[in-house]
């Protein structure tokens, strides 16, 4: 069968999804997967529900939020490949022993494109015994329009992720104060699919998986700058350095998964930034949000790198 995964929307910290197809992973699977981009990101797990796809990719976020607005949901997770958060607080100052105490005073942009980041720093904040209402917030904008605000001194701190802190680093604009993916697992980015679609195409569900292992693997295996080099169709107005630069960061921090099981404590990390800020009621198991037999078979039989 064809398969139309649903990208989220074109980031450089979702690059592995990029390099199944351009590595040609999920031919080699002998699985037909033809992406279409998402209309917007809170609209992508609606797609699945719709029939305009099978698969998406996305926020076990989204997941939770679907499950919290309407106990039937039966969309799950079934293949992990960001399990640490891909955001960075960049400072105009340098703090190389910064701690969550050090925003307050400051003035904050955080991320407003999407929920997440936000979430999950707070979350950082209350576990540091500060209490995120207490932080000085920036009126929303962009990343890219924050980037300009660090620059001109309206602002001490953004939320960025890739290109933006790499080039707000080295144009000299600001200092990593915090990379996010530093705390540990914190579920950022899985297949998604209906039980329906799993039950039914158990087959092809199995391929994909096993398809994104493979791509793991070859991510794993090569350097920073043979990857830029493998998905810079994706990226056309990103240099090859500058690219190369964000993906030798996010292996450092080990963003990316090297296999395709889900971080349970991932997963449990997430939904409690959410239940701390109120984004959700319900205190989810992890079996309720996803399906790893599938990502437990390909990684029992180990297969070979593409």
């Amino acid at each position: 069968m064809t398969v139309t995964l649903i990208e989220n929307f074109r980031a450089v910290f979702y690059t592995p999804f990029y390099a199944a197809f351009a590595l040609g992973a999920y031919k080699a699977e002998g699985v037909d997967v033809r992406m279409q981009t998402s209309v917007a990101a809170n609209q992508t797990l609606k797609s699945l529900a719709t029939g305009t796809g099978q698969v998406s990719w996305g926020g076990p976020m989204r997941v939770m939020h679907a499950h919290d607005d309407d106990p039937a949901c039966d969309i799950v997770s079934f293949c992990e490949v960001v399990g640490r958060d891909p955001f960075y607080l960049i400072g105009r100052e340098p703090n190389a022993a910064f701690g969550m105490n050090d925003l307050v005073g400051k003035t904050l942009a955080e991320v407003t494109e999407v929920p997440t980041p936000w979430y999950c720093l707070q979350h950082d904040l209350r576990l540091a015994g500060v209490d995120p209402a207490g932080i000085r917030r920036a009126p929303p904008r962009t990343m890219g329009e924050n980037v300009e605000r660090l620059r001109t001194g309206e602002v001490d701190v953004i939320q960025v992720f890739e290109p933006l802190a790499h080039d707000a680093v080295a144009q000299g604009i600001g200092h990593i104060w915090y990379a996010a993916a530093s705390r540990g697992p914190a579920t950022y980015t899985t297949f998604n699919a209906t039980r329906r679609f799993l039950a039914s195409n158990a087959d092809t569900a199995l391929r994909m998986t096993r398809a994104m292992f493979r791509t793991q693997k070859w991510i794993a295996a090569h350097d920073a700058p043979a990857l830029a080099a493998a998905v810079a169709e994706y990226f056309p107005d990103i240099p090859a350095a500058t690219l190369a630069g964000c993906y030798a960061g996010y292996r450092a921090n080990g963003v990316w998964n090297t296999n395709p099981l889900q971080h349970r404590a991932g997963l449990e990390w997430l939904r409690d930034a959410m239940l701390g800020c109120g984004a959700i009621k319900t205190k989810f198991a992890f079996e309720d949000l996803a399906d790893m037999r599938f990502a437990e078979q390909v990684v029992h039989e180990d297969p070979p790198v593409l």
